[in-house]
């Protein structure tokens, strides 16, 4: 057993050497710095010592009680630098108080064994100093930001590793009378393992500059941790007693009180009464403030950043009761006309759960009272002091409802959105000014939350009934084109009619028109036929539309290449889209020039309309041109032409162009991708 204690701890020692050599080297000045360094040191020597100590065999009571007070005293001279800016000044001051204390008490007093056993004088002193050191690191790590908490990793680890250890195997001691041989032998490698750990702590943060932060949980479960801590060292001393006193008994009653007291400490730790009183005991007796309000807006935000669109309204409900441990709430909202509050939803329960419930008129007291004074309503206090709260009539179901204890008010701008119920939290609580304020500042935050939801509703059924006036006007400026088409047959009738090509190109008009009238149909019972996508010969499409609109001046003119160009499109709807162009360019020069261009090049056709006709400025091309239900025409036109052109050829991956002058006329350039011949194709109507 020596030889192992030799090895662990000589490797302990060599460790921290090497650690301390390192942070010395890498030293920069900074004080944390230096404390470090020296607790390096010291631990050093104290491992050294325990190694020649175990291969001694024994060494004198006094020197191994100084050397563990000492290797403990550095740890915590580094701790509370570190902890200075946050912790408790009485905590840092009890701390060296502590270890100057134990020190003095063993170098004054040579007969240290007459206080009964030495080893469990060690274990005591040491269970005192390894708390001291715990509690010191949940402060430092509680109370640092996140980014601190990333530098202090390794710190807490490391320290609180070496420590945890000594925890542990003092308090086996208290419970074993002895100290555990097998224990205080692996304490050595324990002690080696947080080397690296402080190593890689001093190398993320060599300058130890940490963004502190006091929180009401570091005092909370800080003093829980100090609580059990004594709590068990009561519970071991008393388990002591009963062992010695009780005769036969002793080991029995040593173990069932044991088995007792762990089940009250569970208890204890699972209490919700005992939680909060301790709660309000901290706040009122080390804080101004009765919340911690980072932590509360935090979990605020939180927990209505988790709300769908279905459960909003139960989420926010949730969101405030948890403020102050309401057990549930219920919601009222102002309905469309504004003529009353009406209950929409409750939590945690359902609405339907909650018997009673009625609306609230904006004639009632309780209503007129909130939105004149838009204060926080204590049912409670209005039971026993009416008059604080002029001595309004509140509604039947309120007033007899003994669980209900809050009315807060949803203000939104100018206008009382609604208003919270909560039910009474649990004791003890008493609705302070602090509840007031935290309560009308998440209400206003709650209000405008709930207010964008129900905006971002209306506006998803707008868009609906946009989408819908759209796919209407469309259909209304098919029917306008084709219509237009008739009617200039019927002018042109009286003087053409006994013409034989006039009636061929009126019955491949009326042909058109009609399949045009029967895609439309189509298109109306959400017929696949609106989308029928194949390769067609580009240069026969244009033809055909070009000879479709010579039936009126300015006859267009069409130039192309001797060679077929295809491309990949729904055949009536690109008809359609040059049919726009040309016709536009036709009443933009009514007696002008109109030049149809059809070209290709590298994977791209391009067709481009050349008019002569007055024109537009390049303020109306940039800003107007392509808005939806723009137009120049007047009543005349429906503005959705160039809108709906400049839409499909995108969605065929080609793009637009418009150049255009006033007085100098208009070029309209369509450019799409072609596809190569690889079937016979076809134009169809």
């Amino acid at each position: 057993m020596s030889n192992a204690g030799v090895a662990t701890y000589a490797i302990a020692g060599l460790g921290f050497l090497f650690l301390t050599l390192l942070l010395a080297i890498s030293w920069r000045g900074r004080r944390v710095g230096a404390r470090l360094i020296g607790a390096c040191a010291a631990t050093c020597v104290w491992a050294f010592l325990f190694a020649v100590e175990a291969r001694l065999g024994s060494a004198p009571l006094l020197v191994v009680y100084v050397a563990e007070v000492l290797r403990d005293a550095v740890w915590i001279l580094v701790l509370t630098e570190l902890a200075r800016p946050t912790a408790p000044r009485l905590l840092l001051t009890g701390a060296h108080v502590l270890w100057i204390g134990l020190l003095v008490f063993a170098l004054a007093t040579p007969w240290l064994p007459g206080f009964g056993s030495g080893s469990m004088l060690l274990s005591r002193s040491g269970l005192l100093l390894t708390l001291c050191v715990l509690i010191l690191l949940e402060q430092i790590y509680r109370n640092a930001s996140h980014a601190g908490r990333n530098a202090l990793r390794y710190v807490v680890l490391g320290i609180g590793g070496m420590f945890a250890y000594d925890l542990f195997l003092y308090s086996q001691a208290e419970l074993l009378r002895r100290i555990s041989i097998d224990a205080w032998i692996v304490r050595g490698i324990v002690t080696a393992l947080a080397v690296p750990m402080i190593a890689l702590a001093a190398r993320r943060n060599p300058q130890w500059s940490l963004e502190v932060f006091v929180s009401r949980q570091v005092v909370f479960y800080t003093t829980t941790f100090v609580a059990v801590g004594i709590y068990l060292i009561a519970m071991a001393i008393t388990g002591y007693v009963m062992r010695d006193l009780g005769g036969d008994w002793g080991a029995v009653g040593q173990i069932l009180f044991f088995a007792g007291a762990a089940v009250v400490l569970g208890f204890l730790l699972l209490s919700g009464v005992l939680r909060r009183q301790v709660l309000v005991f901290i706040s009122k007796h080390f804080y101004s403030n009765k919340y911690d309000y980072r932590i509360e807006w935090l979990r605020f935000i939180r927990t209505l950043s988790t709300a769908t669109e279905e459960d909003a309204r139960r989420t926010a409900i949730r969101a405030v009761a948890q403020i102050f441990d309401s057990p549930a709430g219920l919601l009222f909202v102002a309905d469309e006309r504004g003529r009353q509050f009406v209950p929409v939803s409750a939590w945690p329960m359902k609405l339907d759960d909650v018997s009673g419930l009625a609306p609230l008129c904006n004639d009632c007291d309780l209503v007129k009272f909130v939105r004149k004074r838009q204060w926080i309503v204590d049912l409670h206090e209005h039971q026993r002091m009416p008059d604080v709260y002029e001595n309004i009539e509140l509604p039947a179901w309120l007033a007899r409802n003994v669980d209900l204890r809050i009315v807060s008010p949803l203000p939104e701008l100018d206008r009382l959105f609604g208003f919270f119920v909560l039910y009474d939290p649990p004791p003890p609580f008493e609705l302070t000014y602090e509840d007031r304020d935290l309560l009308k500042t998440v209400g206003r935050h709650v209000a405008t939350q709930l207010a964008q939801h129900d905006a971002d509703r209306r506006l998803a059924e707008s868009r609906q009934f946009e989408a819908y006036n759209r796919l209407t006007a469309f259909m209304m400026h098919d029917l306008k084109n084709s219509v237009a088409q008739l009617q200039l047959i019927v002018t042109n009738a009286p003087r053409h009619k006994h013409n034989p090509e006039f009636v061929d190109d009126t019955i491949e008009t009326i042909d058109n028109t009609v399949d045009r009238m029967t895609r439309l149909i189509e298109q109306l019972r959400q017929s696949t036929a609106g989308h029928v996508v194949e390769i067609i010969r580009l240069d026969d499409m244009v033809r055909n539309t070009v000879d479709r609109c010579s039936l009126r001046a300015p006859v267009p003119r069409f130039d192309t290449e001797e060679r077929a160009i295809h491309v990949k499109a729904d055949p009536q709807r690109l008809s359609a889209v040059v049919e726009h162009i040309i016709r536009n360019a036709q009443d933009a020069a009514p007696a002008g020039e109109i030049v149809v261009r059809l070209s290709s090049g590298a994977d791209v056709a391009t067709l481009t309309v050349t008019d002569n006709g007055k024109g537009m400025d390049a303020e109306f091309v940039r800003e107007r041109l392509f808005r939806p239900f723009d137009s120049t025409k007047g009543s005349k036109g429906m503005g959705i032409g160039a809108y709906q052109t400049r839409e499909y050829v995108q969605m065929l991956g080609g793009y637009v162009e418009v150049q255009s002058s006033p007085g100098r006329g208009t070029r309209f350039s369509i450019t799409l991708p072609t596809e190569p011949f690889e079937r016979p194709v076809r134009y169809g109507r």
